[in-house]
């Protein structure tokens, strides 16, 4: 898996209530979850979606309640990947549940708001081209990158019959 985006740059303990506020959990629908992503920590996310498809952040993103709303909202924005110093387990987890790539990075700190990156997956590498510079997180396991392949959990399971 490879990608190539300009970048959304947010800081440390981005939580799940601002990455879809609760006055929308009465939806599943993720188009509409979509529209209301990040509204409440930046006006600007939805134009910027437009010319940028990652998201960078810092530390313990995802911090906060375990709503599977917060990755889906992400996910259904067009955002390719989330690239953080850290994520929170249970957002972790829900990423992955749903296909979303993330990726734990201990120098994320140092990607800018709108650097152009190029992340392989497989071989763990991202390339800052904006700055001309490369950081190494883990590759995923084999099993992880299936599910990811896959759409998700579900899909990953359904795939195995």
């Amino acid at each position: 898996m490879e990608f190539q985006s300009r970048v959304i740059r947010y800081g440390d303990n981005i939580n799940t209530d601002v990455i879809i506020p609760a006055r929308y959990l009465n939806t599943s629908d993720s188009g509409e979850l979509a529209l209301h992503c990040m509204e409440d920590l930046d006006s600007e996310f939805q134009e910027k979606l437009k010319s940028r498809k990652m998201i960078a952040g810092g530390k313990n993103f995802g911090c906060g309640s375990s709503r599977e709303h917060a990755p889906l909202a992400i996910l259904a924005s067009g955002v390719s990947c989330v690239i953080a110093i850290s994520f929170s387990r249970i957002f972790y987890r829900n990423a992955f549940n749903i296909g979303l790539p993330i990726l734990e990075c201990a120098r994320a700190g140092e990607i800018n708001d709108g650097d152009e990156l190029f992340v392989d997956v497989t071989s763990g590498k991202i390339k800052n081209l904006t700055q001309n510079t490369e950081y190494d997180t883990a590759p995923y396991p084999d099993f992880m990158q299936e599910i990811v392949t896959c759409g998700g959990l579900i899909g990953y399971l359904k795939n195995q019959k």
